[in-house]
């Protein structure tokens, strides 16, 4: 099993033509769905409202299969996201999240210990920002990483935290991490000054097993060991961007899990890799071609 840590949100997404909609959202969420969806064994981690969205957000996690034992429930309201999404159907973020439900994941909320069954862990995005989920998870990480993989997609959120808490604390969770998978853009941020690659090599570097680079229309690029692998993105009829890295770094722990490779000492030989990236970016094309956080089911990536 899997379990998925971090937030359940609503986006409100502003559409270029002046409309808007609201939308269940959150990397971590959009994880936890996706991972359902594509067969794996998944379980969400995080503090959800009991109003109105939460229960919303709630229902869909266990109607795609993902269990909720060790998610929580309180009376904050649902933590909300502004999206704008653009002509070429990118999203910026603005969230919305004083007094509300995500940021309330504490360490009294996290289980004493965890199943055997649970192989690995995924957390990201403002499961790394706001508090106290962001010490919350970090420390539960430190307790863990000994016995299970840990993924992390930073999934970069700026602005909300000064700048060198926030790297600090994405450099403490890579030093924990059997994989991390980011967008360009992420690592930029991250490690300034250097180019994808370079900052790429350094996670690698630092005992990552597997570095994985989203690179949007470009397509992806893996580092494992002495491997460098490009893979170009599936070309794709694009509605908006939301959701794709989600399911990109879904599907890519799906294969994994899926072909028996999600171990700590992970080992994988040129094809494989190859293989994991185009299944993600099938996923995230999938995603792409549709409005919202929508990945695919299982029997979509036939």
């Amino acid at each position: 099993m899997i379990v998925v840590c971090g937030e359940a949100l609503m986006d409100v997404i502003h559409n270029g033509e002046g409309t808007q909609r609201a939308v269940p959202g959150g990397g971590p969420f959009n994880t936890a769905r996706a991972l359902a969806r594509l067969g794996v064994p998944t379980s969400f981690l995080g503090h959800l409202s009991d109003d109105p969205f939460g229960r919303e957000l709630a229902e869909l996690l266990k109607s795609d299969g993902a269990s909720l034992a060790l998610a929580t429930f309180g009376p904050e309201k649902t933590t909300i996201a502004m999206a704008d999404v653009d002509s070429d159907g990118l999203a910026e973020y603005q969230f919305l999240v004083q007094g509300t439900s995500a940021p309330q994941l504490t360490l009294s909320m996290l289980p004493d210990q965890l199943s055997p069954e649970v192989n690995a862990l995924h957390l990201g995005t403002l499961g790394m920002v706001l508090e106290p989920m962001a010490s919350t998870l970090v420390e539960f990480i430190h307790r863990e990483r000994d016995t299970r993989v840990v993924m992390l997609d930073p999934n970069v959120r700026a602005g909300l935290i000064p700048d060198d808490i926030y790297r600090e604390r994405l450099r403490d969770a890579v030093s924990h991490s059997t994989i991390v998978k980011a967008s360009e853009d992420d690592l930029v941020w991250m490690f300034p000054g250097l180019g994808y690659r370079d900052a790429a090599e350094r996670l690698l570097s630092s005992g990552v097993r597997l570095v994985v680079v989203t690179l949007g229309a470009a397509g992806s690029f893996g580092l494992h060991r002495d491997l460098r692998i490009s893979v170009e993105a599936v070309p794709v009829s694009l509605v908006d961007t939301i959701g794709a890295g989600d399911a990109f770094g879904a599907a890519l722990l799906a294969w994994l899990h899926d072909n028996g490779y999600l171990k700590r000492d992970l080992r994988l030989e040129s094809d494989q890799l190859r293989a994991a990236l185009q299944y993600a970016s099938a996923a995230a094309a999938i995603t792409c071609s549709r409005a919202g956080a929508d990945p695919p089911g299982k029997h979509e990536m036939q």
